[in-house]
């Protein structure tokens, strides 16, 4: 009985797994390379935001 669940819920999941539409390997790639270019803009632009607050704090720190 519990054989049968389990084989049942397997076919299950290869029927939905072949009815995905997966992503062409050309359009993975070209997402790939857009989330590592906005995530080095992003990391650039939170870098320069930090830099900015941290020398206006310590100028006020010497005052």
């Amino acid at each position: 009985m519990m054989f049968a669940r389990i084989m049942h819920y397997i076919r299950g999941v290869r029927t939905e797994i072949d009815r995905v539409s997966w992503p062409k390997k050309s359009e993975v790639t070209s997402f790939t390379i857009l989330i590592l270019v906005l995530v080095v803009i992003l990391t650039t632009y939170i870098w320069g935001i930090d830099t900015i607050i941290a020398t206006m704090i310590a100028s006020l720190m010497r005052i």
